[in-house]
């Protein structure tokens, strides 16, 4: 079976797909329990999709670390993208705390 989709990181609750996935494909995800996951939409090259439910408010998290949080319920094979997610990083509405030591601040 041709690699359909990549993890990035054992920790990672989202895939890559390494090529456009239609409704329906069938994708092996190889991570500890050897997942078949079915994909619920089309999922353009590149783009994520959930190896697992995600919850409303789930952390989402790729490349080991956490990259956003899910804004509504995300099922298992589903696209994961800004129409599902906030991004929770390079934000400067979000509340961070910042060494008073430190001479430059991130916004």
């Amino acid at each position: 079976m041709k690699k359909k989709a990549h993890i990035i990181n054992f920790k990672d609750n989202v895939a890559v797909a390494v090529e456009d996935l239609k409704k329906g494909d069938i994708v092996k995800i190889e991570n500890e329990t050897q997942n078949k996951i079915i994909i619920k939409a089309e999922i353009s090259y590149g783009h994520k999709f959930a190896i697992k439910d995600l919850n409303m408010g789930s952390e989402i998290i790729k490349y080991g670390e956490v990259i956003g949080r899910a804004t509504s319920n995300i099922e298992k094979g589903s696209h994961v993208h800004v129409h599902n997610i906030e991004s929770l990083r390079g934000r400067g509405d979000l509340n961070l705390k910042i060494d008073s030591k430190s001479e430059s601040r991130c916004k």
